[in-house]
């Protein structure tokens, strides 16, 4: 019998005849976008008002959370495809409604087998290649992984197959979409690297220039993938036709004859993808003021960062302090938590994470003692999370690393079902636009998340644990966030914008749980991060209110136009949901509910 990855190949052109229908003839009209809807009967909120609808369609026809989840994360790969799709990765957390259970899949990308510690130093300087051509090549994409993700949950919780959650998305790319401003400008800032690849500048710029504001962008060879997928399984992608086209894009970009670029080939191989698996993780938990906050453990450092940060916080009356006050111990904390996490979250199958220490109570207590009346001077040290705590013990002396500035086309969905069901998603394919290369004739970017590795040591004498290896899966901040009360879902939470993501969780929950502000307001509120640099990271309407009264403390800032984009859904006091969007940050997204209150 031949093997399975021949019959994929050589079944492609009948199953192309027989399941791809021909493009709608009217023209598409935009979904209006709304950040905010309240009802029963299960709700959607992502970034895209057309996922957002694809969502609720799969709800409405008796789907439950987790196929809306998926079918909601394969739209966003049509009209979000530089923040993600096929080619990338991302962390999945499920509550399940029957058994009182908080799951999560780690769907993150992986190194090639051929990948080792020194691949993003360049051998003829002995220093770390620039950034922005490690970006931009092959060498830079990882395994891909949300795929298997999609696969892995509808498996285990979902009501529907992968051909039937994948259904509207290809109909969704063959027919189009309309194109708003947030798209235009992110095809602009992309167009010099994206018209260096053929693929890719046949797709995103068509005519040469990114497509105008009100023009509708059809994406076929995207819903021929989609079809496939949905009819021979990720097979078809971790062993057969479709990974194959991977691996050969990954070690010979299709570069256009001329180009300036210097895009280095990668190093992934075809048994690089058969060995891929999305991986049941235990969920990360702690208890915030008699709330159980579940996150994303390691590799993402989401969960450890976030609830650390929390637990540091736990001991301080914030809604009772002056907001000022409360603000610069939440500026301290995730500072604090920033060290930890950059001295000892890595993969957990490859380095020893102590994540049980790091969101242990006595280690937060003892952080807790470091924050003073003014701001420590940055970067602060790490800890040392052993299990021997004291109060107000001297940090140990080791320095630590900034954070992390990548994922900065990540998205995040939330989902929430009749029966009670959540889904709070975060998937990328990492910088906006990934490595700029599309497959050609498949309609999907390939990610850039090897760059989330170190590219060289950062911890001085002591390890570190972000630096590549064979199979490894680099540190991500990715935190979607469930939040239970007495084993209940009352709140489902998560963002994009790289690291700045664990800061835009933490301070919205900080604005809900503790401010008592209305969820439109907790996630509207201006955003200020500290990741353990030399300077707050802060919008400027944070700046211009808090500025005065922060900068008094030893605080001082740089401005960043927007930090993160927040979709959430929350069990409200009166028995409905509320699921919000953010309203103007990356355009608005768009939130709504099966049966929309009167």
């Amino acid at each position: 019998m031949a093997p399975r990855s021949a019959f994929l190949a050589s079944a492609t052109a009948i199953v192309v005849i027989v399941l791809v229908a021909p493009p709608a003839n009217a023209v598409p009209t935009a979904p209006p976008k709304d950040p905010i809807a309240i009802g029963s009967g299960g709700a959607v909120s992502s970034v895209d008002p057309y996922a957002t609808e694809i969502g609720l369609k799969v709800l409405q026809g008796g789907g439950n959370a987790v196929d809306a989840a998926v079918a909601t994360a394969a739209a966003l790969g049509v009209t979000e495809p530089y923040s993600a799709g096929v080619g990338g990765g991302g962390f999945f957390v499920y509550y399940d409604a029957r058994s009182r259970t908080v799951h999560t899949i780690d769907g993150r990308e992986t190194a090639p087998e051929a990948m080792a510690e020194n691949s993003f130093v360049d051998p003829a300087t002995g220093q770390p290649m620039p950034f922005a051509e490690a970006v931009t090549s092959g060498l830079s994409v990882g395994v891909p992984g949300t795929p298997a993700t999609w696969e892995l949950a509808l498996g285990r919780w979902g009501s529907i197959d992968l051909k039937e959650a994948l259904r509207r998305a290809a109909q969704l790319a063959q027919q189009g979409f309309v194109v708003d401003e947030t798209f235009q400008q992110q095809t602009a800032a992309n167009a010099a690297r994206f018209a260096a690849f053929t693929s890719t500048r046949e797709l995103f710029l068509p005519g040469g220039a990114p497509p105008e504001v009100g023009s509708v962008l059809r994406n076929p060879d995207l819903a021929r993938t989609y079809t496939l997928l949905g009819a021979l399984g990720t097979d078809y992608l971790y062993e057969g036709r479709l990974g194959q086209d991977i691996v050969a894009t990954v070690m010979q970009p299709p570069v256009v004859q001329g180009s300036t670029l210097n895009v280095r080939r990668g190093l992934m191989e075809e048994s690089d993808l058969a060995e891929y698996r999305a991986l049941l993780r235990e969920p990360t938990l702690i208890d915030y003021r008699g709330l159980t906050v579940a996150g994303m453990a390691p590799p993402s450092s989401g969960g450890s960062t976030v609830g650390e940060a929390l637990n540091i916080l736990e001991s301080s009356d914030l809604a009772g302090l002056d907001r000022s006050e409360a603000l610069h111990r939440y500026l301290e904390a995730t500072a604090l938590a920033f060290a930890d996490r950059n001295r000892y979250v890595g993969d957990p199958d490859i380095v020893d994470v102590p994540l049980t220490e790091l969101l242990s109570q006595g280690f937060a207590d003892e952080r807790a003692c470091l924050i003073g009346a003014m701001a420590a001077a940055k970067p602060v040290p790490p800890g040392t999370p052993d299990g021997a705590y004291a109060p107000c013990a001297a940090a140990a002396a080791n320095a630590a690393a900034a954070g992390d500035a990548g994922g900065l086309s990540t998205t995040h969905l939330t989902t929430w079902d009749r029966w009670g069901n959540v889904v709070a998603y975060t998937l990328t394919i990492e910088q906006t636009g990934g490595s700029g290369i599309v497959v050609p004739s498949r309609g999907f970017l390939l990610n850039n998340e090897l760059t989330d590795f170190n590219f060289t040591p950062t911890q001085g004498t002591a390890p570190d644990p972000n630096l590549p290896a064979p199979g490894k899966r680099p540190r991500s901040s990715m935190s979607p966030t469930i939040v239970l009360d007495d084993g209940a879902p009352v709140l489902a939470i998560g963002s994009p914008g790289g690291s700045m993501i664990i800061t835009t969780v933490a301070q919205t929950l900080l604005n809900r749980l503790d401010f008592g502000m209305p969820l439109l307001d907790a996630v509207a509120a201006p955003r200020a991060s500290q990741r353990n640099t030399a300077a707050v990271s802060a919008e400027p309407a944070f700046i211009t209110t808090w500025q005065t009264a922060l900068s008094a403390r030893g605080h001082g800032f740089v401005s960043v136009a927007e930090i993160g984009a927040v979709t959430a859904i929350e069990q409200r006091d009166d028995g409905q949901l509320g699921a919000v969007a953010e309203p103007v940050r990356r355009g608005g997204g768009d939130a709504g509910v099966v049966l929309p209150e009167p």
